[in-house]
């Protein structure tokens, strides 16, 4: 009778379970539950403003090679949430985008469809087979944009590329943007190297949104109905182009400058010209900003990690990198981004003229200070620039959102200039502001990888977000900046850093004592032992060969004591990390085996207990 029993509970429980399959899959398909911090499931409200944007169907045709993946998980796996997104945006639409799933079998008319629409396909597998895995999308006036291949590396920025493409799709034509600069943003061949280089990442995600029109520092006008300019690193433009910028800026037009008090990301920079490569900052200061030529801004608690010349890790005082507790997280251009790496920064700071306003986006922690740029140029070594960092410092900008009132940097027009079209004042300037542009360049923030033979780009770093972001910011266009960089879970340990900032301003001071103490130690060696070195008639005396000794006894003295020194400065954070790895592995485990032994006492005694009363 318990056997029977027994079956027909499980036959019950089996029925259970299947009808509670099916009536999830037909009831509840759409209900879904984000538990993740950022809510990276779940469509941002830019994706929605893009969707509520879209006037005309749009079709997207989602290419996944289903039967050539077969075995690889990893990649089976971002397919299925490349296609769960996709089904979130067609839920969103109420039927403005349609939605098409393509097998690209080989040898197929899908697979021609996909080559036609310029998709890439992969050579994976032991078997050679092509693997397409990409989405085209089409609108009402057959325009055409593709993904050519979801690279799982850039998993973080997949809904922001799908919204991009929707909104491509729907606006139709481009804004017109004016980039001044004469930066190789092209690419072509490197005048030094021979080589043939890309064009800059920042310069390929702008002419993916924005109608791009490079103007030499040498023209004299910008083009019409231009919706932003954007001035990166520019040398001393001409007058007339001067000009044509302060009157476009002076008639409410939207200006970004990228002015660096030293750009040294150019090849002559890189190989070690100590001349300073200054932008053109005249039309700034006429305007009432000031960012001094002849300062560059340091902080030792941002310094980014690079190697020194005696061969150890250091933080590079000159090379900052930004996280949110230096970026404005009430401006709509800064909010989104976790990190910003930047280099040889100066500092903006109002005239005292100046009537404009002036809302900071970026800055130093309360430890910036500023350095000249003879001594910085002179001093490559970050060993010798932390010298210069004091012991009180206050928060430098790096990067603000100017307007207000103004005057025109010119007091009339030049000769052959219509006078009745100049401004000589404006009351609603709308300026924004960054004292670098080396975060311009792709070794800050962007990783080259090869992919299945093509070349793709990983970034590190938010910068290319944020030049995007400000440009779209004025021109008018705020959706995909809700979008962009969600999904990055970049977990400073506070406490670490906390701890290393402690540990190098303990022992900064003790390990330099011991490295000069140690040089003049090898020199004074050195000069002794070149001595005896220089002619076999040279006989040391007992008291010349002693010391010798004693001299090579202190160099190993002193170098233990180096080592002893930049032991400390890692052992507070290994007890830290001996600590973490105790509470996961031993601690954690203990706790839930003994709750569960308390628990199966109470349940015991409870039993046992009305057992007796019974």
């Amino acid at each position: 009778m318990k056997k029977i029993t027994a079956i027909y509970t499980f036959a019950l429980l089996m029925v259970l379970f299947v009808a509670l399959v099916i009536i999830n899959d037909k009831l509840f398909d759409s209900t879904r539950i984000d538990l993740t911090e950022q809510k990276v499931f779940t469509l941002s409200d830019g994706s929605h403003q893009i969707i509520d944007e879209i006037e005309e169907p749009v079709t997207l045709y989602y290419f996944f090679s289903d039967d050539a993946t077969k075995g690889m998980t990893a990649l089976r796996n971002y397919a299925d949430r490349v296609k769960s997104l996709l089904r979130e945006y067609e839920k969103a639409a109420n039927g403005k985008i349609r939605l098409r799933f393509i097998d690209p079998e080989p040898f197929s008319e899908a697979e021609d469809k996909a080559a036609r629409f310029g998709l890439t396909g992969a050579t994976l597998g032991n078997n050679n087979d092509t693997v397409y895995f990409g989405l085209a999308g089409t609108n009402t006036l057959d325009d055409q944009i593709t993904i050519e291949f979801f690279d799982p590396q850039k998993a973080n920025f997949l809904e922001y590329d799908i919204s991009k493409m929707l909104h491509q799709l729907s606006i139709g034509s481009s804004p017109k943007l004016a980039l001044i600069t004469d930066l190789p943003v092209q690419g072509g061949q490197n005048p030094i190297t021979g080589q043939n280089e890309s064009s800059m990442v920042f310069y390929e995600q702008l002419s993916q949104l924005f109608d791009v029109h490079l103007i030499s520092p040498d023209d004299t006008q910008l083009p019409e109905e231009t919706a932003v300019v954007m001035l990166a690193h520019p040398p001393k433009m001409s007058e007339a182009l001067k000009y044509a910028v302060d009157q476009y800026a002076m008639a409410q037009g939207q200006v970004i400058a990228f002015i660096d008090p030293h750009y040294e990301s150019d090849m002559l920079s890189l190989m070690g010209n100590q001349q300073a490569n200054r932008s053109d900052m005249s039309l700034l200061k006429s305007w009432g900003i000031d960012i001094p030529a002849d300062r560059i801004v340091l902080d030792g608690v941002l310094g980014l990690e690079v190697q020194s010349a005696s061969g150890s890790v250091v933080k590079h005082p000159g090379y900052l990198g930004l996280g949110k507790g230096q970026l404005h997280n009430d401006d709509v251009i800064t909010a989104n981004l976790d990190s910003l790496n930047i280099a040889s920064a100066g500092e903006i700071t109002l005239l005292p003229s100046s009537t404009l306003d002036m809302d900071v986006l970026m800055q130093t922690s309360d430890d910036g200070f500023v350095t000249d740029t003879e001594y910085y140029l002179s001093h490559p070594d970050p060993e010798d620039l932390q010298q210069k960092l004091g012991s009180s410092g206050q928060a430098k900008v790096l990067a603000a959102h100017i307007t207000g009132t103004t005057i025109s940097a010119f007091g009339q027009p030049p000769e052959g200039a219509d006078k009745t079209q100049f401004k000589a004042t404006t009351d609603k300037l709308n300026l924004l502001v960054i004292s670098d542009a080396d975060m311009l360049a792709d070794r800050f923030w962007v990783q080259q990888n090869q992919f299945f033979g093509q070349t793709l780009y990983s970034p590190f770093a938010n910068n290319g977000d944020f030049v995007v972001n400000a440009a779209e910011n004025l021109a008018g266009s705020n959706a995909l900046i809700d979008v962009r960089s969600r999904g990055q879970f970049a977990r400073p340990f506070s406490r670490v850093a906390s701890l290393e900032r402690k540990a190098q301003k303990q022992y900064r001071e003790h390990e330099q004592k011991l490295r000069d103490e140690l040089a003049q130690t090898e020199s004074q060696l050195a000069q002794l032992q070149n001595q005896q070195g220089q002619g076999t008639s040279l006989v040391l005396t007992d008291e010349q060969q002693r010391t010798i000794d004693a001299f090579v006894e202190k160099r190993v003295a002193v170098r233990k004591q180096l080592r002893d020194v930049q032991y400390e400065l890692r052992s507070d954070i290994d007890k830290l990390g001996n600590w973490l790895k105790f509470v996961n592995i031993a601690a954690a485990p203990l706790v839930l085996v003994m709750t569960l032994y308390l628990l199966t006492l109470v349940l015991r005694r409870r039993a046992g207990s009305r057992f007796n009363r019974n």
